[in-house]
């Protein structure tokens, strides 16, 4: 009787410990959080804190005319509030160095070097779409108009698509949500990138090795694969497996924008060959969600045929072909299309992708994860012949007979088409 008893003891004892060890693992992941608004954020000491719980942005909040004419999108995960860890740059990785700014249009970003050599960048959560603004939409007062549609990026889509690439084996650059307050060592950065939320991640290029792939020379961007390519000729290969997989993971999640800059290259030495491994990198337009009267026009294939919204199916796969696709594939077997979209189909179960969300914290997951898994899971099932039509699509439109010319979509370099061979 009395061992029954102790062990109903032992047992009541361990389901507490349990529990509250549940509990607190869950919700006080750090240990010293201070909630960040408007109001504090240029008073707090973020050396007294190791977390802040921030909105991406309260610019997108909605009303009843913006949704019907502008869409709902994305508008409440950008205003919902999520713990992320304070970065300081002379602590981060035994301390970094700014090498440059850099960034596109629209994201403001830091590049950064560790004392190994380790190419980092900061990239900011959320957007200036302002120089893309054309002068007829400032003219008409439409400014805004532009400013909201960064509302259909989903700001933490990085994270899940990072999550998901792993589970299909496609390289990803480890992005992870900071906030990067004011601080010394940003000097003249600090009015341009302090007290904001950045993805921090690894750089698509550089001359370490940061992958998980052995025997890597260096990591180059699309750019300088071109220049290897005319200095070591037939002795580079791309390798078309990869490729393929990585093309056909975006069409999982609705990754329209692929332009030529957005993926760097792991160079592998094999004997007395290299083989180039793509490195998909910039997953800002994942998951991207286009709803309301504007952005549906916009969306339109005949209107700008590359801005392809993330629905449950692929309706027009001429927007989703770049020069990009027909520079490296073109005339591959059709066979290397379908193996990959198969080998996706059984390696991203049902049970894969709903783990994936556990990166998202919960307030974020209840209000996206129920309709980003439909639309993954449809677009999931029909693989196989969104990968058949990706390869007539691609030898349709033929040749590209110039070097690829970074995010430009149809105007290149002057110069040969290099041809690289099948791996």
């Amino acid at each position: 009787m009395k061992k029954v008893f102790y062990f109903i003891i032992v047992a009541v004892l361990l389901f507490i410990v349990l529990t509250y060890w549940s509990l607190s693992s869950t919700d006080n992941t750090f240990e010293r959080n201070k909630v960040l608004n408007l109001e504090n954020i240029e008073s707090v000491n973020f050396h007294d804190y190791d977390s802040v719980l921030v909105a991406a942005s309260y610019l997108y909040e909605p009303n009843y005319i913006k949704e019907i004419m502008q869409g709902e999108q994305y508008r409440d995960v950008w205003a919902a509030p999520v713990q992320v860890r304070i970065l300081f740059l002379d602590t981060l990785f035994g301390g970094v160095t700014i090498m440059k700014e850099g960034g596109g249009n629209q994201t403001h970003s830091l590049k950064l070097v560790t004392s190994d050599s380790i190419e980092y960048a900061l990239r900011s959560i959320n957007k200036d779409p302002k120089p893309l603004i054309p002068q007829f939409a400032t003219k008409l007062g439409l400014e805004n108009i532009v400013v909201d549609g960064i509302s259909a990026q989903h700001p933490y889509g990085a994270l899940l698509s990072a999550r998901l690439s792993e589970a299909v084996e496609v390289l990803h650059t480890n992005p992870r949500v900071v906030f990067l307050p004011k601080q010394k060592k940003l000097d003249t950065y600090n009015d341009k990138f302090g007290n904001r939320l950045f993805l921090l991640e690894y750089e698509t290029k550089g001359d370490v090795n940061w992958t998980n792939l052995e025997h890597i020379d260096e990591i180059v961007d699309t750019d300088n694969l071109q220049e290897l390519k005319q200095e070591l000729g037939s002795k580079l290969h791309i390798d078309k497996k990869a490729l393929i997989r990585a093309r056909l993971f975006d069409f999982i999640i609705g990754d329209w924008d692929r332009h030529a800059k957005q993926w760097g290259f792991a160079v592998q030495k094999t004997d007395s060959s290299y083989l180039a491994i793509p490195i998909p990198g910039d997953r800002d337009n994942a998951f991207f969600d286009t709803d309301g009267i504007i952005p549906s026009i916009i969306s339109n294939q005949h209107v700008v045929p590359k801005l392809r919204p993330f629905e449950k199916n692929i309706d027009f796969m001429e927007g989703l072909v770049y020069p990009f696709d027909r520079y490296f594939l073109l005339d591959t077997d059709e066979a290397f299309f379908t193996t990959e979209a198969k080998a996706i189909q059984d390696k991203l179960t049902d049970k894969i992708i709903n783990e994936s969300f556990m990166v998202w914290p919960k307030n974020i997951r209840d209000l996206n994860q129920t309709e980003i898994t439909a639309k993954i899971i449809s677009r999931r099932n029909n693989l196989t012949e969104y990968a058949i039509r990706f390869k007539q699509e691609i030898d349709r439109q033929g040749e590209v007979r110039r070097d690829l010319k970074g995010s430009e979509d149809e105007e290149f370099n002057d110069g040969l088409i290099h041809c690289f061979e099948c791996n």
